[in-house]
């Protein structure tokens, strides 16, 4: 595609008529709603390739992008999808890496059921859009993430429903007691109380640490004490290390948004305005 626009060039400079040119411009797809004001000829028909050519989101729908927005089809994914990758061709992204996001994003073959039954969440059960992070008390870089992540979801709370999943690793020592701590902490209704704690403070996990962050945040400790060592809290840990190797999960943080594994060169807050708005 970029070749071919080139050529268009040589063309126009090279003795190749002006009609040559004209033609492919007017084939050029301007779609309501997708703003390409500021693009180059090249990227103009670079993005209406995409369009005419990428099948639309939803199953149902057997069009191609550009026309699923200009007929008005009924699928709310469409036009979403035509903004993602007309912002991607702007952003000067090779066809390759084009394509493998409209795949992440929007092609429903690509999406993974996650069972969510006993799992800690927030947001409303009925979110058009579920983010599920598997995640290791002790590892540095989920600590890292946790406010960043925290600030996502609470910018778009009302339409996002977030998941946690335990997945401690062999090398973190801390790693299980820490999971053990927060689903105690569950059992009691204070999981998301304790999910803070245990990441601000991922350097002290020691079980009288994570007693004194149980009493901090009011919970029954004995109880907490003996929850912690309940066959509940074990299975818990079994079923979600499963999930991941289902899952092909090879580390923490791992998330997935709406069933696709998140791609972290990727901004997550950009990704998940895209699939609110194919859920309208």
């Amino acid at each position: 595609m970029r070749l071919h626009a080139a050529l268009l060039v040589v063309l126009a400079s090279c003795g190749g008529s002006a009609k040559d040119v004209s033609t492919a411009t007017e084939q050029d797809v301007e779609l309501p709603g997708v703003d390409t004001s500021q693009f180059t000829p090249r990227e103009r028909h670079e993005f209406s390739q995409f369009v005419r050519r990428l099948p639309a989101p939803c199953k149902d729908v057997a069009v191609p992008v550009s026309q699923c927005v200009l007929e008005k089809r009924m699928c709310a994914a469409c036009l979403p999808a035509a903004q993602a990758i007309a912002k991607a061709v702007r952003e000067g992204m090779s066809s390759d890496q084009v394509e493998d996001l409209y795949k992440q994003r929007f092609d429903a073959s690509t999406s993974r059921a996650i069972p969510l039954a006993g799992s800690p969440w927030r947001g409303p059960e009925d979110a058009p859009v579920v983010i599920v992070e598997f995640a290791d008390f002790e590892c540095p870089f989920c600590q890292k993430i946790a406010p960043e992540l925290e600030a996502i979801w609470l910018k778009r709370r009302d339409k996002v429903r977030f998941v946690y999943k335990f997945m401690p690793l062999a090398m973190h020592p801390h790693g299980e007691i820490a999971a053990r701590a927060a689903i105690a902490a569950q059992m009691q209704g204070k999981f998301w109380e304790m999910e803070k704690l245990l990441f601000a403070n991922g350097q002290s996990l020691e079980e009288p640490d994570l007693e004194k962050y149980a009493a901090s945040i009011g919970l029954d400790v004995d109880r907490f004490k003996a929850d912690m060592q309940s066959p509940e809290a074990k299975a818990r840990i079994d079923a979600d290390k499963k999930l991941g190797d289902d899952l092909h999960v090879k580390g923490t943080p791992t998330i997935f948004i709406d069933g696709r594994e998140y791609d972290s060169k990727v901004d997550m807050g950009d990704w998940l305005d895209q699939v609110i708005a194919a859920r309208r």
